[in-house]
């Protein structure tokens, strides 16, 4: 077997295995979903929690919780399952990576296939990464959900290996700055997550099984801190990139622009929520926007002509 079969057969069984995590997570949030409905008339007026909105804070004096996430439910074996098999997602994955780098002898990303292939990887590392760190698993399905389609989608492109057009072989540079743009594009993708979840849960927490508002509030705002420095450097090596390769710094191409399209609106929500405590829902839209931002900056050189159309990036 050659190696390029061997990351292509890595790759094959790390979309499976992430197959199982996204359903698995799925049938996890579906599971505290259905039994929050049937215990929600017995609380009455207590709180019923989940570990993700327990890591949110404690509760008022006195207050009686119930938490759905109690390791001596069938549910948490199912969560347990699932983020393992998220986990043998990024391994397989990362492996399938670095044996395409180490033929290629760059960064695995010089085409639509490969950064596909890396915009999937880092949006499973960035979940997982603030998993741990918030307990967001009733959410997970969101972002692995984006992370499947990009491999459902990489799997209908071509694998083969071809030469780097000129402006492109610059192998430093390729691996770094689209490497930057996995790493936040990966993140961003976390923090739409935590939007979208707060958008449901709402001010007042009127979804039981979700992390409280205050959670998802935090995870979405802390994903932006990590992703936009990143997402900043992206763009400042990428106009060094240009005017090495074509001549110029900046030259509105479409991907250009998108990107710092992108760019302003992440530094605006960072700017409001920083100097005027701007929270809730607005900030929630505004990271909805975000994304989508980040989706067309990553696919819309597919539709507009511009330096970037060639290999698809």
């Amino acid at each position: 077997m050659t190696l390029a079969k061997l990351s292509l057969y890595l790759f094959y069984a790390g979309a499976l295995t992430l197959i199982i995590s996204f359903v698995l997570h799925v049938a996890y949030t579906t599971s505290l979903a259905v039994r929050g409905r049937v215990v929600a008339g017995a609380l009455g007026g207590r709180r019923l929690v989940t570990a993700g909105a327990a890591a949110g804070g404690g509760h008022g004096a006195g207050s009686t919780t119930l938490t759905l996430d109690d390791p001596s439910r069938s549910s948490s074996h199912v969560a347990a399952i699932a983020g393992a098999f998220a986990w043998l997602t990024l391994v397989l994955v990362g492996l399938s990576m670095l044996i395409r780098a180490w033929i290629v002898g760059r960064g695995p990303w010089g085409n639509m296939y490969e950064f596909s292939i890396a915009f999937a990887f880092g949006i499973v590392a960035g979940y997982l990464y603030l998993q741990r760190r918030y307990a967001i698993r009733t959410i997970g399905f969101l972002p692995l959900g984006m992370a499947l389609f990009l491999a459902g989608y990489a799997a209908t492109l071509p694998s083969t290996i071809e030469p780097l057009v000129p402006a492109l072989d610059n192998a430093p540079l390729l691996t770094i700055h689209v490497a930057m743009a996995m790493i936040s594009y990966g993140i961003f993708a976390t923090s739409f997550g935590a939007a979208v979840g707060y958008l449901i849960q709402g001010p007042t927490d009127r979804v039981r099984w979700l992390p409280t508002h205050k959670v998802l509030d935090e995870v979405a705002y802390r994903a932006v801190i990590i992703g936009f420095p990143i997402f900043a450097t992206l763009i400042i090596l990428g106009s060094w990139w240009a005017a090495i390769a074509w001549g110029r710094y900046w030259g509105w191409d479409p991907k250009e622009t998108s990107a710092l399209v992108t760019w302003l609106i992440y530094a605006v929500y960072l700017h409001a929520r920083n100097q005027r405590g701007w929270a809730g829902r607005p900030s929630a839209l505004f990271l909805v926007i975000g994304f989508g931002a980040v989706l067309f900056t990553y696919f819309g050189n597919l539709f507009f002509t511009g330096l970037h159309s060639y290999s698809g990036l």
